[in-house]
């Protein structure tokens, strides 16, 4: 055991006990956890700093508004309700369509609206929050994924995680829907992970769990060598949500609509660590180098040209090997 813990460490991997110790504590300060903790203060203080995020449809506090759902949603056909303190994907309900007496979810299947008013009710009763703490639902517009992503995901929005350093940063993966996660871009659920390099914005390979998938389950296609659309822009949104939020060690979850281009999903002050996995890459060796440089740029833009260009790889061919 102790072998394989030393070769982890000599391939610059990050465990979640240093982590912890010497990222989130040391450069997270918990009187900022409640920006990025709280979804509803998170989207306010992006939406103050320009950056886009999903639009808010209606906030429910209290039991006595599911009962009036027609209010709160208007001419709304689709669109997801989410607790404020969420987290893991819990209690996420992503609506898809409308009919005169019932909605239909993301899998097709029939909800009353006396069953989403009893989702509404476990939502804010704290049932998918933090420490089981009274909680608040947001409803938010639907994303739709833009079609270039079609053939790499199941019935669900693919969303991009990025990890930001100091407000530099220094890896990212695109996280693919399956039928396993019943169409959830959530690897615990059965997503599939890949690594996007940093310079290109091209993925290179998957990761199912623990282990690393050439093609997507369901639809077969290659998961190397795709192009991520919008590349430059995700990655300065990314490092922008540094000044945003001022968390020093950040994950950035973003979606691509079809539409409206990237938006910022959430910010996550405690991002997994599979994202090293889906990169075949060490995290901590990437942390280390931003620390050599010393005391970070103050301009965002100069901080992801520094980025990509300091973590680009080698271009890679359709089965995810480096071609040079």
């Amino acid at each position: 055991m102790f072998g394989n813990l030393s070769a982890m460490r000599r391939a610059g991997v990050l465990g979640l006990n240093c982590r912890n110790s010497e990222y989130t504590l040391k450069y997270n300060p918990r009187r900022f956890y409640p920006l990025v903790d709280d979804k509803v203060l998170c989207k306010q203080r992006l939406q103050q700093r320009g950056l886009a995020v999903p639009a808010l449809i209606a906030l429910v506090e209290f039991n006595s508004q599911s009962s009036h759902l027609g209010e709160l949603l208007g001419d709304h056909t689709e669109f997801v309700i989410k607790p404020a303190h969420g987290s893991g994907g819990s209690g996420i309900l992503v609506i898809a369509d409308r009919k005169a007496d019932y909605f239909v979810d993301s899998d097709g299947k029939l909800v009353l609206p006396d069953d989403l008013a009893h989702h509404l009710t476990n939502v804010i009763g704290g049932l998918y929050s933090l420490g089981g703490q009274p909680d608040v639902a947001m409803i938010e517009s639907l994303v739709h994924f833009d079609p270039l992503f079609a053939g790499l995901t199941y019935h669900g929005v693919p969303d991009i995680r990025l990890i930001v350093y100091r407000g530099y940063p220094v890896m990212a993966m695109t996280r693919l829907p399956t039928r396993m996660s019943h169409g959830k871009a959530n690897l615990h659920q059965g997503a599939i992970g890949a690594g996007i390099d940093l310079g290109s914005g091209v993925t290179f390979g998957g990761v199912s769990g623990n282990h690393l998938v050439s093609t997507h389950p369901d639809t077969g296609h290659p998961i190397a060598g795709f192009q991520v659309p919008h590349w430059s822009r995700i990655v300065s949104m990314a490092a922008q949500c540094y000044e945003a939020v001022e968390l020093g060690y950040l994950g950035v979850d973003i979606v691509l609509d079809r539409d409206l281009g990237p938006l910022i999903l959430e910010l996550n002050a405690r991002p997994g660590l599979n994202i090293q996995l889906a990169n075949r890459c060490g995290l901590r060796s990437r942390l280390d180098v931003v620390d050599a440089l010393g005391s970070p740029d103050e301009e965002p833009e100069c901080r992801v040209e520094w980025s990509r260009r300091r973590f680009g790889q080698p271009p890679v061919d359709r089965r995810g090997q480096q071609t040079g």
